[in-house]
């Protein structure tokens, strides 16, 4: 990070004290204007489970859905 700031001091000509100022500035000033986040919730619903079925074992749903030769 300091190596971008030197860098940034010697293309604008200005001191490093410089920069680093307006660079917090520059932060502060963005974070206080940034829209506030938005929470994402998760909606629960309905999978449409069929009764008899056990959903745990995955092989033996899959022969019963769609028969010996699923594979």
């Amino acid at each position: 990070m300091a190596a971008r700031l030197k860098d940034e001091t010697r293309r604008s000509g200005r001191s490093f004290k410089e920069v680093v100022n307006e660079l917090i500035r520059l932060g502060l000033t963005t974070r206080r204007a940034r829209k506030p986040v938005q929470r994402f919730t998760v909606k629960a619903r309905s999978l449409g489970l069929r009764p008899g079925l056990d959903y745990d074992k995955t092989s033996e749903l899959m022969e019963q859905l769609e028969g010996p030769f699923h594979r």
